[in-house]
């Protein structure tokens, strides 16, 4: 069995702060529609996020902080994901962005397949020539590496834990649209509607 996590501890700036996540399309909120994505292809899934948890209540997940402070971004949230997902007694996680609302359906069973035929580490997703560090599956086993990497070098590059390993980058089309589009900026917001409609 796969864990799942929706990482939202980022702080929003490019979107001028907020709860990115809760910024609503067609009255469906961005998490509400990642979430339809992830479940399906998941066992357990646990939301990462920081601040006052009880305003994802109506999710119906549970919520974890990230275990470091000091906004260490990603790596810190797939740090508790990891974590988190040991405590469930699986050995794979598949992670992903609250703000990628697009996710491919078939994203955890594609980076499993690609993974195991390459005996890579870890598998990782692409599209358009760039890798999406964020979108992986994670085994389990690595986290002390990805504990020590954060909290005794001060790592933040996601990217530069990622190529410390074999990976298996996986590619999808972005053609009618890449489903790895992130919603960073209100202009994203708006290519997303145009999309969704």
């Amino acid at each position: 069995m796969i864990a799942g996590a929706i990482l939202a501890g980022g702080l929003s700036r490019r979107m001028g702060g907020g709860d990115k996540a809760l910024r609503e399309l067609g009255g469906v909120p961005l998490l509400a529609r990642t979430i339809a994505r992830m479940a399906p292809q998941v066992g357990p899934l646990l939301l990462n996020a920081n601040g006052d948890p009880t305003r994802f209540t109506a999710f119906g997940l549970e919520v974890r902080a990230d275990v470091l402070g000091d906004h260490a971004g990603p790596l810190a949230g797939i740090l508790t994901a990891l974590e988190w997902s040991a405590e469930q007694g699986v050995e794979w996680l598949l992670t992903a962005a609250a703000d990628t609302p697009l996710l491919p359906s078939d994203l955890g069973a594609r980076l499993a397949t690609e993974r195991q035929a390459l005996d890579a580490r870890l598998a990782v997703a692409t599209s358009g020539g760039r890798m999406h560090p964020v979108c992986a599956l994670w085994p389990v086993d690595i986290r002390c590496e990805l504990r020590h990497a954060v909290a005794e070098e001060e790592l933040r590059r996601l990217t530069t834990f990622v190529e410390r390993f074999s990976v298996a980058r996986v590619d999808w089309s972005v053609e009618p649209f890449d489903p790895f589009l992130n919603v960073n900026t209100p202009g994203d917001l708006d290519r997303l509607r145009i999309i969704l409609s």
